[in-house]
C-alpha cells in the first residue's frame, strides 16, 4: 500500500473540562472529508498525544475509525516498546490502516535499539507501519541505512514521516527505498513542495487541519508533475506555514481551529494558552485566506 496525498495531523478537541471533545472531533472529521484529504491521522503530536491517557488514546482511534469513511493513520508510538506495541495493536482491532510510529523520544537509543524497537512492533502487528523521524522533537535521528532496513526486514513497515528538514538524508531516504513498496511522507507543511520533488509521495500535515482543499491541490500537483501550479500553492500558503508554528505545535493550529469555528477547544499542561500578540498575527494571517 502506498500512501499518497494530504493527511491532516489532526488536533485533538477538548472541552472546557479537559473532557475528549467527541462531538467537536467527529464535526472536524466531516469538515477535513469535505475537503478532500487521503486520509486523517488523529494521536500523533499535534493531537497531544503525549498527554493522553492510555484510555483516550484508544477512544480517539475507535472514534476516528468509526466516523470516519477515508483511511485512519492512528498515532501508536511510544518511548515503551510494549505501549507501543499495545497502541498499534489495539488500532489495528479497530480498523485502523495503518498507524504512525515516533522514534522512542528520551531514550535516545542505538541503531540496535531502533531495529528491536520497530522490529518488535512489525513482528507483533499486519498493519501497514509509518515511521516518524522528527530529531527536533525526540532528541535522535533515525538514520536512512536504519530506515532502509527496516523497510527491507519487514513488509508491514510501509513508510516513514521524515521530519528532520536535512535533504541529504531525505534524498538518500528515497534514493535507497524506490525499490519497495515505501512512502516518503513529508513532516514539514513548508517543505513538501520541494520533498516531493525529489520523489515524496505526499505530507502529513497540520495545516491541512484547516485548509484540506488548498494542502490537497499542493500535493496532487506534485504527484500530477505540475511543478509550476505546486509552486504557486505553496508560496500562497507559505505564510501561513510559518504563522501555524510561531509557537510550539500544536498551540497555533488549536487557536486557528477556534477562530475559524472548527473544535479546537483548551490545550494540556505544559502546553500553554498563544500569547495575544501572536494571536493577533495569527488572526492578520489567516484574514488571507478568509472565503
Amino acid at each position: 500500500m502506498r500512501f499518497k496525498g494530504a493527511y491532516p495531523a489532526m488536533v485533538t478537541p477538548f472541552t472546557g473540562e479537559d473532557k475528549i471533545d467527541a462531538e467537536g472531533m467527529r464535526a472536524n472529521i466531516a469538515f477535513l472529508e469535505e475537503g478532500g484529504v487521503a486520509g486523517l491521522v488523529p494521536c500523533g503530536s499535534t493531537g497531544e498525544s503525549a498527554t493522553l491517557t492510555f484510555e483516550e488514546h484508544k477512544k480517539l482511534v475507535e472514534l476516528t475509525v468509526d466516523s470516519a469513511s477515508v483511511p485512519v493513520i492512528a498515532g501508536t508510538g511510544s518511548n515503551n516498546t510494549s505501549e507501543a506495541v499495545e497502541l498499534t495493536r489495539y488500532a489495528q482491532d479497530a480498523g485502523a490502516a495503518a498507524a504512525l510510529l515516533i522514534v522512542p523520544y528520551y531514550n535516545k537509543p542505538t541503531k540496535t535499539g531502533l531495529i528491536k524497537h520497530f522490529g518488535a512492533i512489525a513482528q507483533a502487528c499486519d498493519i501497514p507501519l509509518i515511521l516518524y523521524n522528527i530529531p527536533g522533537r525526540t532528541g535522535i535521528n533515525m538514520e536512512p541505512a536504519t530506515i532502509s532496513l527496516l523497510a527491507h526486514e519487514y513488509s508491514n513497515v510501509a513508510g516513514v514521516k521524515e521530519a528532520s528538514a536535512n535533504f541529504t538524508q531525505i534524498s538518500n531516504i528515497i534514493e535507497i527505498t524506490r525499490g519497495l513498496e515505501f512512502s516518503v511522507l513529508s513532516g514539514d507543511d513548508g517543505l513538501t513542495l520541494p520533498m516531493m520533488a525529489l520523489g515524496a509521495t505526499g505530507v502529513i500535515s497540520v495545516t491541512a487541519d484547516i485548509l484540506p482543499k488548498q494542502m490537497g491541490k499542493l500535493a496532487q500537483s506534485c504527484l500530477d508533475g505540475n511543478f509550476a501550479k505546486a509552486r504557486d500553492v505553496h508560496f500562497h500558503l507559505a505564510p501561513l506555514f510559518k504563522a501555524l508554528f510561531i509557537e510550539t505545535n500544536p498551540i497555533p493550529i488549536k487557536k486557528a481551529c477556534d477562530l475559524l469555528g472548527l473544535a479546537g477547544g483548551p490545550l494540556r499542561l505544559p502546553l500553554t494558552t498563544m500569547e495575544e500578540p501572536n494571536v493577533a498575527k495569527l488572526k492578520e494571517t489567516l484574514a488571507v485566506y478568509a472565503d
